[in-house]
């Protein structure tokens, strides 16, 4: 999509310097806590775990709090993440009786509408909330609207942004800004030198991705650099050996490109062994969207340069704490979009995101 697009599916964006004072006003302000997991039952997707332990799909019949949350594939490591914070916010609404459910497709082969479809079996349980990312708008945005028309509060979180909320009728955006996180991504390679990025996109299509490498490549060109997209089929995502033969093709087809970024973690892995693969580890930069241990250690030991964090455990906390408060009190923050990101993780504060993942927030 092109810029115009980007930024009519994101919304308003603070400067880069108050979402990074957000992102670390959000760090301090999580408390953790624990909550059981299971299996949901019907629809159309691989739904990941049931309601929280003492609930039940039936609870919004019987005052009791029964939020669905949507979410990514159950073995994608960034929704571990979101879900772990998901869970911890979970055990406030078991104590009052209510329940919160857990859905996520098979596959990201047909993002959309399989999240569409997640969206409806959510409505036909008679839920008292529903938490949805709006990754494809096109298909997702009716089953958005028919649950607000029903009368059930939508908070849209992880993607779509301020502009997503406010067109389906959600009461809020909660999340990282992808498109600024894809500047200051951008704009870093720039100042580290890099003139040609490869901005790697194995979800092609879906409004999130393509707005990080929209960022990208606006962050670069206004620091004199250039990025393009390198779109590769969904289902490659999760598949390491084929994200690195594309990735290893590329490089060896255009010897200028002097600096990777991936969407993920698991395709900033895939990134690594492509470049060494390559023999192009001296002069090609990698970066990537999302933490796990071996983005930190490679930016710890200087084979990496960045990894951009939306934080996702506070995207998953926030959202069913916030979904909860509002049903149980009626009380919600006034800010929209409530922004978790973007942070970005260099060797500078990378010992602090380590302290992150081994305490299993980051």
């Amino acid at each position: 999509m092109d810029h115009t697009q980007s930024r009519r599916l994101l919304g308003r964006r603070p400067a880069r310097r108050a979402l990074t004072a957000v992102s670390l006003l959000a760090v301090m302000a999580v408390a953790t806590t624990g909550c059981a997991s299971g299996k949901a039952s019907g629809g159309d997707g691989d739904q990941s775990s049931a309601p929280a332990e003492g609930g039940s799909t039936s609870a919004a019949k019987n005052g009791k709090n029964a939020i669905y949350v949507i979410g990514g594939k159950p073995d994608d490591p960034f929704w571990s993440a979101v879900k772990r914070g998901g869970e911890d916010a979970a055990k406030l609404v078991k104590s009052g009786g209510g329940s919160v459910t857990f859905l996520g497709p098979k596959t990201y082969d047909n993002l959309g509408p399989d999240a569409a479809k997640l969206t409806l079996t959510a409505l036909s349980q008679n839920p008292s909330a529903i938490v949805v990312p709006d990754w494809v708008p096109e298909n997702q945005d009716d089953a958005i609207k028919q649950a607000v028309k029903q009368g059930v509060p939508v908070f849209i979180y992880n993607a779509g942004g301020v502009d997503a909320a406010e067109k389906t009728g959600s009461l809020k955006y909660i999340g990282s800004d992808d498109y600024e996180a894809g500047k200051a991504g951008g704009a870093k390679f720039a100042e580290e030198g890099a003139k040609n990025i490869l901005c790697v996109n194995t979800v092609p299509g879906a409004a999130n991705s393509e707005a990080r490498c929209d960022g990208i490549a606006d962050g670069a060109k206004s620091n004199g650099a250039k990025s393009k997209q390198l779109p590769l089929p969904s289902s490659n995502f999760g598949n390491p050996s084929a994200v690195t033969q594309a990735i290893k093709g590329a490089l060896l087809k255009d010897d200028t490109i002097d600096a990777l970024v991936t969407i993920g973690v698991q395709d900033a892995d895939s990134a690594a062994a492509a470049i060494d693969q390559a023999s192009a580890a001296d002069k090609v930069k990698l970066g990537t969207f999302d933490l796990s241990d071996s983005q930190l250690n490679r930016i710890k030991a200087g084979k990496q340069l960045f990894a951009i964090d939306q934080q996702p455990y506070l995207q998953g906390f926030y959202a069913v704490s916030i979904a909860n408060q509002y049903l149980s009190y009626g009380v919600i923050p006034p800010q929209n979009p409530l922004l978790t990101g973007p942070l970005l993780v260099t060797k500078d504060n990378v010992a602090e995101a380590i302290a992150g993942t081994k305490a299993g927030v980051r």
